[in-house]
């Protein structure tokens, strides 16, 4: 999948620390949403589709990914 990310708007979370070690994220074109290292803007970006992006935030809400 190859998507155009030169105009994406990223944001932080309101609830980041201001050290600069956050993700951003961007709503793209189509309900794509691209995710990215704060510390490296010109880096790679993982892209998900809308569906990915829901489940992604539903088991991170139910605690799918904490350390056993």
């Amino acid at each position: 999948m190859n998507v155009d990310l030169s105009m994406a708007h990223w944001f932080k979370s309101s609830r980041s620390q201001p050290n600069g070690e956050c993700v951003e994220v961007a709503f793209l074109d189509e309900g794509m949403v691209g995710v990215r290292d704060s510390k490296n803007p010109t880096g790679p970006a993982l892209v998900f589709t809308a569906g990915e992006w829901s489940a992604f935030l539903a088991g991170a809400q139910d605690g799918e990914f904490h350390r056993p």
